[in-house]
């Protein structure tokens, strides 16, 4: 799996990010987050994108309390219907 793209070379994006349900709530996600937020600034990337489905709710409020920010959509994913940027 590859969670981390690098793109452009200044902006990476994130993917496919999950957590079981037997996991949840235990900070596995906020620490996956901030790993590869910290591997994308050890790359040189000015920003990461990521996106999700409006189901994912718990997923929707991470990434907010993570400092990301809602921003027009930046690809034509079939399943997302919200889309995030976060200057690093």
């Amino acid at each position: 799996m590859r969670a981390l793209k690098v793109g452009d070379g200044i902006t990476g994006e994130i993917k496919r990010m999950w957590t079981s349900p037997a996991a949840r709530g235990l900070g596995i996600a906020r620490k996956v987050l901030q790993f590869l937020e910290a591997k994308a600034r050890e790359v040189g990337l000015a920003r990461l994108h990521l996106e999700t489905n409006r189901a994912l709710t718990e997923a929707q409020a991470l990434y907010r309390q993570e400092g990301y920010e809602e921003v027009a959509p930046f690809n034509s994913e079939p399943y997302a219907h919200h889309w995030f940027e976060k200057r690093l």
